[in-house]
């Protein structure tokens, strides 16, 4: 049988991740889009997949997924923060079979773990970078962080993500359900995202003054769902919260296009895709002066930015958004003139095929690797 050779101009880019490539969180949508507009770039993406295991479960896969990487090699393995720490044994007894990117969306040692977790993730997270060509960050507040850890900035490209919405489906609904604003808050229920303070401080405002739509996965953290679901319970919140669960894009795009103010009080958030996103559909944002949030907004010009834990700070900015309307607007105005400076998908697409190929050629060596973090 005739071996059809692989185009040379076409990069050939396998991903390695972790589970279902069609999960519905930040990381993921990221690279399913990547690998959508890779054709407009001579690229092609293959999503090369570890199982979903409780850490460090896969560890033991690690290896075997390396191995399988079928031949002809591809020009470039794209090495995912979240499936960093499984590969990263084998790649120091075995060279990767093809030049290694490292793709962080999350510090070394991930979020939302314990230490003995993070500290350990941590370790196998920067020797696996050590061993990468060159570091993708999705944000300037991340590539900042790592550099603080003494990483070089000549070893990062930031490619952040691109904040298009799907065409919202459905005719437009009444969020407000008859109170006087619609809030809205687009995230998996990770303790990190902020979720308990956002009820604690909801629960303050009076009966009639909002609506709260929670749109996001509720099992990714059981305990942490547990004191969810608890909190949603109390008659303080009774009637005035709608949990809308995982849902397609067209329906977050939908309701981005039917609420009245997003807030996400996120404690951490390397980039913060759902404010992006939010901003788009001209929301007026609420959240913690925390992660890239500050770097996304500027504090009453796009959004009311709080500090962390501040719940009653929380909640005088939830009431000041319901009741000043005149800001509400400006807030709006200015979230959507924002937006429209931040990437679209096509420009981080460009970025993110750009770069691997700069250290696919040109692989900017670790400095003093003895020394050096990553």
């Amino acid at each position: 049988m005739k071996v059809i050779s692989p185009d040379p101009r076409v990069l050939t880019i396998h991903l390695v991740t972790v589970g279902d490539p069609a999960r519905l969180t930040g990381g993921y949508l990221y690279h399913r889009r990547m690998a959508e507009l890779a054709p407009e770039f001579d690229a092609r993406i293959k999503f090369v997949r570890l199982p979903d295991l409780p850490f460090p479960l896969p560890l033991w896969a690690g290896r075997r997924i390396l191995d399988r990487i079928p031949r002809p090699a591809p020009r470039a393995l794209v090495l995912d923060s979240i499936a960093a720490a499984y590969v990263a044994p084998w790649l120091s007894l075995k060279p990767p079979p093809a030049p290694l990117v490292a793709m962080l969306h999350q510090p070394p040692g991930g979020v939302d773990h314990g230490l003995p977790r993070s500290a350990l993730q941590a370790l196998l997270d920067r020797a696996a970078y050590r061993k990468a060509a060159g570091l993708l960050v999705s944000s300037e507040a991340l590539a900042a962080d790592l550099e603080s850890q003494g990483v070089s900035p000549a070893r990062m490209r930031v490619v952040p993500p691109g904040r298009d919405l799907a065409a919202p489906a459905g005719p437009p609904e009444d969020l407000r359900l008859g109170r006087r604003c619609a809030f809205l808050c687009v995230a998996n229920w990770f303790e990190h995202k902020g979720i308990h303070s956002l009820l604690d401080a909801f629960a303050r405002l009076p009966d009639n003054d909002g609506t709260l739509h929670l749109a996001g996965a509720p099992d990714v953290d059981p305990a942490y769902a547990r004191s969810i679901r608890d909190r949603l319970q109390r008659p303080d919140l009774s009637g005035r919260v709608v949990v809308h669960g995982s849902v397609a894009p067209e329906r977050v795009a939908a309701l981005y296009r039917d609420a009245d103010v997003f807030v996400l009080p996120s404690m951490r958030e390397s980039y913060g895709m759902a404010y992006a996103e939010a901003m788009s559909a001209r929301l007026p944002i609420i959240g913690w002066r925390a992660g890239n949030l500050p770097n996304l907004v500027t504090d009453r010009v796009e959004a009311l930015l709080i500090d962390p834990g501040d719940i009653p700070g929380l909640t005088r900015a939830l009431a000041t958004l319901t009741g000043d309307e005149a800001l509400r607007t400006s807030l709006s105005a200015a979230a959507a003139a924002r937006a429209a400076t931040l990437p679209t998908w096509h420009d981080s697409a460009r970025l993110f095929f750009s770069a691997v190929r700069r250290f696919v050629s040109e692989p900017v060596p670790v400095p003093n690797e003895s020394a050096s973090p990553l």
